[in-house]
């Protein structure tokens, strides 16, 4: 009898010690799931935020436009004053603020409005607008744009530095930007079309 109950003990001991086992990895694997969904629902980052600055169209940059089989309606046009191209058969579109791409695909769209079926449009830049330096240089004003010049070439173009000038940052504002943002001049930092370069003065 006395054996009976121990036998009774340690399958109620064993039964206890199964069940806390379970009921343990029932609750790691609760405590796990909202980590893993958590992770999962993460958005990814916006393109724009590796900082990498997109040209965009503007009034005074000369385009080529071609349409693949409609040479007729290709050409060469420059965006006008209110940010415009007249385009052959669609008229007027708008262009300024747009990249070339943007641009491009709102011109297949126009196209495809009972103009032509499947039209193929290629949009190049020609020549860009010209870009201002101000500031601590001799010679501040208007220049023209050339691709791949920086802000040293810039400096260059405008004579030079001031002795005033300083030399370790400068004030760029993007055309279709409202404010200007201050950035490291190094040797390799570009001028896009339609920038306001600033150089600011140094304080002794």
């Amino acid at each position: 009898m006395e054996s009976m109950m121990i036998s009774k003990k340690s399958v109620f001991l064993f039964l206890a010690l199964l069940m806390a086992s379970l009921w343990g990895q029932m609750s790691f694997a609760q405590n796990a799931q909202p980590a893993t969904s958590a992770a999962t629902t993460v958005a990814p980052a916006p393109a724009t935020a590796t900082g990498v600055y997109e040209y965009r169209l503007g009034s005074g940059d000369k385009i080529r436009m071609m349409v693949f089989g409609e040479e007729k309606l290709g050409g060469e046009f420059m965006i006008a004053g209110d940010g415009k191209v007249s385009l052959p058969l669609i008229g007027d579109m708008h262009a300024a603020g747009l990249t070339a791409a943007e641009f491009q695909a709102n011109i297949v769209a126009a196209y495809k409005q009972g103009y032509l079926n499947d039209p193929k449009v290629n949009i190049e830049v020609l020549s860009f607008r010209p870009f201002y330096i101000l500031g601590e240089v001799n010679r501040p004003g208007e220049y023209p744009y050339s691709n791949g010049i920086t802000v040293v070439n810039a400096v260059a173009l405008a004579q030079g530095f001031t002795y005033r000038a300083n030399q370790k940052k400068v004030y760029i504002r993007h055309a279709n930007e409202v404010h200007e943002q201050q950035v490291p001049l190094t040797s390799s930092l570009q001028v896009a079309p339609g920038d306001t370069v600033r150089i600011s003065e140094r304080y002794f």
